[in-house]
């Protein structure tokens, strides 16, 4: 269980517990204190997650290496801005580094440029931060930016619904093999609602994080949880249940092509 649960990522140099938290949907300090105590180590936060922000400092100051902090700036279109987006989240959690420091959004939110990579570069070559990536929903540009850029690491979506990725980014990741990072595993929780017309067995959030992890190419999933509750069932149902069998891999499978045809992309949940 163990090679399912962590997994030694050459892109980053690191061991990584699969299941990444995403501090951004409702936990608060005691919750992020709870994942970690369990084994969690890859935290994404934004300076919007406030609730957590103090426990994660102290948490960073206690063993900084156990941490792997990924973050970016809310909006990354200027050398300037992403500089200072940066500085000023080593201050607020009183950290040296960041481990992962990435453009969101890209193609919306942010801009990958000549000038605005140059500055990821930038940063990674000065130390404060340790790798860069990006997110983005572009999946021909995610898959030529994994055969050739500077990026460490591509956070991508991919769910059973939205399967693209296995066309139009796995195949390119051969040549440099940068990390890969998904999120959108319950497709906003349409994959844990019964579609119209469908009569099988649902999924659970637990079940939807398996079916990433169960991808070769997936490196980590993240988990949006609002609440301790949510972190409790999602990582006691990876845990128990494992990967995939061929079995379950052609029911969710089939689940997800039944949901990406008749559910609303507008119901938002991680």
């Amino acid at each position: 269980m163990d090679d399912f649960l962590y997994k030694e990522i050459p892109a980053l140099g690191r061991r990584v517990f699969r299941l990444g938290l995403a501090t951004n949907y409702g936990i608060d300090g005691d919750d992020l204190e709870w994942g970690l105590g369990q084994g969690i180590n890859y935290v994404f936060w934004t300076p919007m997650a406030r609730k957590v922000t103090e426990s994660l400092k102290i948490a960073i100051k206690r063993d900084r290496e156990s941490i792997i902090l990924a973050s970016g700036p809310s909006i990354g279109y200027f050398s300037g801005g992403i500089r200072n987006a940066c500085e000023k989240m080593l201050k607020k959690l009183g950290t040296d580094y960041v481990d992962i420091f990435q453009l969101f959004w890209v193609g919306r939110g942010s801009a990958l440029t000549e000038s605005t990579v140059e500055t990821l570069i930038s940063l990674r070559e000065s130390g404060l931060v340790r790798k860069i990536g990006v997110s983005i929903h572009d999946r021909r540009r995610a898959g030529r930016l994994a055969e050739d850029s500077p990026l460490d690491l591509l956070m991508i979506r991919y769910n059973a619904a939205h399967r693209g990725a296995e066309q139009d980014i796995f195949p390119h990741l051969a040549k440099r093999r940068p990390a890969v990072v998904s999120y959108t595993a319950t497709r906003w929780g349409a994959l844990l609602k019964r579609p119209k017309g469908w009569e099988g067995p649902l999924m659970s959030a637990a079940d939807c994080y398996r079916f990433c992890l169960s991808n070769p190419y997936v490196d980590i999933v993240l988990t949006g949880p609002k609440n301790r509750r949510q972190l409790e069932q999602n990582l006691v149902g990876l845990q128990e249940r494992g990967p995939l069998s061929a079995e379950e891999a052609v029911w969710m499978t089939e689940l997800g092509n039944v949901v990406h045809r008749t559910s609303s992309r507008f119901t938002f949940r991680f």
